[in-house]
């Protein structure tokens, strides 16, 4: 035993000569005053200087030194040539080296001890440390043992779940589960993960649902982990739960605002479009119907009723054409709105007529005019706009065939559940109805339907603006309206508009009916449209009413003639290919300031993007007119009359032109 001690107490092995004086005072038993034991001459071995704090016996040789770490002891074995010389006996010599053994050794324990404590206390203030964060962090962490018995649970845990920990420690797993696993989660996902973790997979990050104990479904990703024992052997798992509802809620909201700029753009290039297909599609409809007139004209000279039944006939096609075309622009919001009195009961019969060949002969329409004139304010086109779209939305709504019914009535609206949006002004209402035996809707999508872009259909069927666009035109009449609905039985919709006066008209029991325009008395008209056809029958229709009038294809020939022969009115096309109406007027306003211009146009309102007319007040006439209305507005340009001097002054139409 001390030959195996004095072996791990060897550090170095020296040898040297002659006792030097410590080793005399050892072999004496007598005192030996050392003030530095490290560099004192009086410890000096021959050959060697203890370095630190050291522990010297005598010997002869060899001399043996051993290190503990950073301090040495150096023990002279009293190994000498004549042991007895100096020593009394061996005995001596064990006892010596025993002592000096114990006393290393002691020494060596100590210190390892004492770095053993140091480095305990050093882990217990990381484990604490560790133990903090996660009980204080805000990500659930749970762990679970390998017979799915949950051990930890933070307070992280409790707050996204709502379950405390004194609940949750030593419950079921599984029983957890299946409490916070909402419907259409698929439940074989955690014994996937549970397998592919005791497989050897050390992470697993997916993204799922949870509900929180109050009802509530969670966005949330996990972290799944093995906790493993000291041998890397798998005792549990650990989950790492983050809620990203808000984080999912900002994507949501990012993606709709993105798909949103992206519809509005679709809108905007579609309404544009529209008005150009406008434009020329009026502009056939002008020749249409004005050549029909003429043809009109000519059959009532000759008396042939068959030719004039025909050609009413086409008059009333191209008439429904114009229609179609404004009903186009109303909806890509491209045309003006332009609200005067009107009777709902008209609006009905129009859109009953263009809906029935529209929603299909599976869905069955029932219309239901009032028996008394309801009068309102506002767009005739877009109140029609209200009943198609209302009428489409119950068309989808009934893929399988059902009824739809419309139908006016005079209400008052009074409190009203489910309530009416916006609330309604007092007074006496229009109620219009449409209700369909669809598919209906949930009280969630009800309270949402009116949103811009909100669409429950499949991506690409619908745009979410249709409802919202009846939601607007509402308004916009000073009107409300109300939905209620219920899954498998059908969605009712109800309109209230505000009731007004009918007009009176001019001669009791007479109603009233256009004034006679006056015939020109020769003033000459410069009539300038790049389309020939229509720009002849314009010119006939003023020549036939006493108007001298200079034709012209365009801007250049335009100032030609006007420099040649001069005009009383300027009648000009606002979109032309070579130099705009506006910029033509400008022209010919520099040479005769006060001339009278009106614009003509196929755009609504003459709307063409930059190219406009400056956007002051000007006097416009949209394509295709008819002869009287043409006539009107170039009697109104020539002869501007005092109020009540002329019945024809009555208001001239005039706009703010954009394009």
């Amino acid at each position: 035993m001390l030959a195996g001690a004095r072996r791990r107490l060897v550090g170095r092995v020296r040898r040297g000569t002659g006792p030097p004086e410590v080793a005399v005072a050892v072999a004496t038993t007598s005192g030996l005053a050392v003030v530095d034991a490290a560099t004192g001459d009086r410890m000096v071995l021959a050959g060697l200087l203890a370095v630190g704090p050291c522990l010297a016996a005598v010997s002869g040789r060899p001399r043996i030194v051993a290190a503990t770490g950073a301090y040495v002891l150096v023990l002279i074995s009293l190994l000498a040539w004549w042991p007895n010389r100096i020593w009394g006996t061996q005995h001596h010599l064990l006892y010596l080296a025993a002592t000096t053994a114990v006393t290393v050794v002691s020494i060596v324990v100590a210190d390892r001890v004492r770095s053993l404590q140091r480095a305990e206390s050093r882990a217990q203030g990381h484990r604490r440390a560790f133990a903090a964060i996660v009980e204080h962090s805000e990500d659930a962490i749970i762990a679970v043992d390998l017979d799915g018995t949950i051990t930890g649970w933070n307070s992280g845990a409790e707050q996204i779940y709502g379950y405390s920990a004194a609940e949750m420690i030593g419950a079921s797993s599984q029983a957890f589960q299946s409490r916070v696993r909402p419907e259409g989660v698929d439940a074989s996902d955690a014994r996937d993960i549970w397998a592919r973790i005791l497989a050897g997979e050390r992470h697993i990050r997916y993204d799922t649902r949870r509900r929180h104990r109050d009802g509530r479904v969670m966005d949330v990703s996990m972290t799944v982990s093995p906790i493993l024992d000291d041998d890397a052997a798998v005792v549990g798992i650990s989950s790492i739960c983050r809620d990203i509802s808000a984080t999912k809620q900002a994507e949501q909201a990012q993606r709709a605002a993105e798909e949103r700029s992206q519809q509005a753009q679709r809108m905007a290039s579609l309404g544009q479009l529209a008005a150009g297909v406008a434009h020329d599609f009026n502009n056939l409809l002008g020749i249409i119907l004005n050549y029909t007139a003429f043809a009109a004209d000519r059959a009532d000279d000759i008396a042939d009723d068959a030719i004039g039944s025909d050609l009413g006939r086409v008059r009333v096609a191209a008439e429904r054409a114009v229609g179609l075309t404004r009903q186009l622009l109303t909806f890509t919001r491209e045309d003006t709105v332009r609200p005067e009195v009107l009777d709902v009961n008209a609006a009905i019969t129009e859109a009953r007529d263009l809906l029935a060949r529209t929603i299909g002969a599976h869905i069955e329409l029932i219309a239901v005019p009032s028996p008394v004139p309801l009068m309102i304010y506002a767009d005739a086109g877009r109140v029609q706009q209200i009943l198609v779209n209302l009428a489409v939305n119950a068309r989808d709504a009934m893929p399988e065939g059902g009824t739809l019914v419309i139908e006016a009535a005079a209400a008052d609206p009074g409190e009203r559940q489910p309530p009416l949006r916006p609330a309604p002004t007092g007074g006496r209402h229009v109620r219009l109805l449409v209700s369909d035996t669809g598919t209906g809707m949930s009280t969630e999508v009800a309270d949402r339907i009116f949103e811009p872009f909100y669409t429950t259909k499949p991506r690409g069927q619908g745009t979410g603006l249709g409802l919202a666009t009846v939601y607007g035109i509402v308004t916009e009449a000073g009107g409300s309206i109300q939905v209620s609905s219920e899954p498998g039985v059908g969605t009712t919709f109800v309109v209230y508009v505000p009731l007004v006066d009918a007009p009176e008209p001019l001669t009791p029991g007479v109603p009233p009916g256009p004034a006679r325009v006056p015939p020109g008395r020769g003033q000459t008209i410069l009539v300038v449209e790049d389309e020939p056809v229509l720009g002849y029958g314009v010119a006939r229709m003023l020549e036939g009413n006493g108007y001298r009038v200079l034709s012209a294809d365009g801007a250049a020939v335009a100032l030609d003639l006007h420099a040649e022969h001069g005009c009383d009115l300027l009648l000009t096309d606002i979109v032309m290919p070579d130099t705009s109406g506006r910029r033509l007027a400008d022209l010919l306003h520099q040479r005769e300031p006060d001339l009278p211009v009106l614009f003509m146009s196929g755009y609504p309102d003459g709307q063409l993007g930059t190219a406009h007319p400056g956007g002051e007040e000007v006097t416009f006439i949209e394509k295709p007119f008819t002869a009287d209305r043409l006539l009107t507005e170039v009697h109104r340009a020539l002869a501007p009359a005092v109020d009540g001097a002329d019945p024809l002054a009555a208001g001239p139409e005039r706009r703010n032109v954009a394009g």
